[in-house]
């Protein structure tokens, strides 16, 4: 299995949002940072903002930020806004299934449990579990640069 180029993008520019938090951020700098194409993080941006997840501010001093709280967003759901377009394999696609074992071929439902398993298991997976006390990503994607001892390793709950 393989993640598209926009899911994982999604998962940079939410985790970029995340770490800068409270700020408005550029599409420009999330492409910087995340070494892709702004034209990439624009197309993403958009979808994110439609499924309100980050919320956008036109004008000069625009941008975008988080819609809601990084410990309410699932990793898992964010995945399959990007994932379900795209058929795991060609028996997925009822439209464009033309293998002959589809009627009688018993992997497919294999396929079924264990993507049902990959998203459990990332359902219970938040953006702030990916960012909070993750030192090297705050380096990587701060906005303002890192105070000394700033960052600091947090447990769960604290």
């Amino acid at each position: 299995m393989r993640l598209t180029t926009r899911t994982n993008l999604a998962a940079r520019i939410l985790m970029f949002c995340a770490v800068n938090d409270g700020r408005l951020v550029r599409t420009s700098d999330i492409a910087d940072r995340c070494n892709a194409s702004i034209n990439h993080v624009a197309r993403v941006v958009q979808q994110l903002q439609a499924e309100a997840y980050l919320e956008t501010l036109r004008g000069r001093s625009g941008g975008l930020r988080l819609a809601k709280p990084a410990d309410r967003i699932s990793i898992g759901a964010v995945f399959r806004i990007f994932e379900t377009d795209i058929p795991f394999a060609e028996c997925f696609d009822d439209a464009g299934n033309t293998c002959p074992l589809a009627p009688t071929c018993r992997l497919r439902s294999y396929i079924v449990r264990a993507l049902e398993a990959f998203y459990h298991e990332l359902d219970m997976v938040t953006l702030d579990d990916l960012v909070r006390g993750n030192c090297g990503l705050m380096d990587l994607l701060a906005m303002r640069p890192a105070l000394s001892g700033s960052c600091s390793v947090r447990t769960a709950g604290t």
